[in-house]
């Protein structure tokens, strides 16, 4: 059974990449004391993710206006687990908030490992921002199907066929 974990005040939250655009294997990462949690994740999750976070920022009050800057993966980069779900919350007592994470399970009667994370607003609106940034550098899609395009071109089902450049 793989491992749960809570990180209650981690000071480092990010999401990368690891490998070429059409191959990248997306993680969210973050690091608490000695405790650095890797967790594999699907492009869109890291999408949605972000996408909410920079949502939800704007509803929050203020945070500290302190901008973080756009934190890469620490070494080494060993997934814990591949993530199924992502769920959000605000915690009101610590101003922080709270994403957890859950593992995809094999066995339906397993109980599913999580992995919660307390960030900041900084480290949200950074995370947002880093996302947003790794969302533009992959394959460029394609204006008549919207699915990504590889460097070579693609056989787009809406051009019979056709390999679209």
């Amino acid at each position: 059974m793989s491992e749960s974990f809570e990180l209650p005040a981690p000071e480092h939250f990010t999401c990368g990449t690891v490998g070429a655009p059409g191959e990248r294997v997306f993680y969210i990462q973050a690091r608490q004391g000695r405790r650095l949690v890797t967790l594999k994740s699907e492009k869109e999750q890291v999408r949605a993710l972000g996408e909410y976070l920079a949502e939800l920022l704007d509803k929050l009050p203020a945070g500290t206006g302190v901008k973080l800057p756009e934190a890469g993966l620490l070494e080494p980069i060993e997934p814990a687990w591949p993530i199924a779900s992502i769920g959000l919350g605000y915690d009101d007592d610590t101003r922080r908030i709270v994403i957890v994470a859950t593992a995809v399970v094999e066995d339906e009667g397993e109980a599913a490992p999580t992995a919660k994370f307390a960030v900041t607003r900084e480290q949200a609106a950074a995370f947002a921002t880093r996302a947003q940034t790794l969302m533009k550098g992959g394959r460029a899609i394609c204006p008549m199907c919207s699915q990504p395009k590889n460097p070579d071109g693609h056989v787009c089902p809406r051009s019979n066929g056709h390999v679209v450049h």
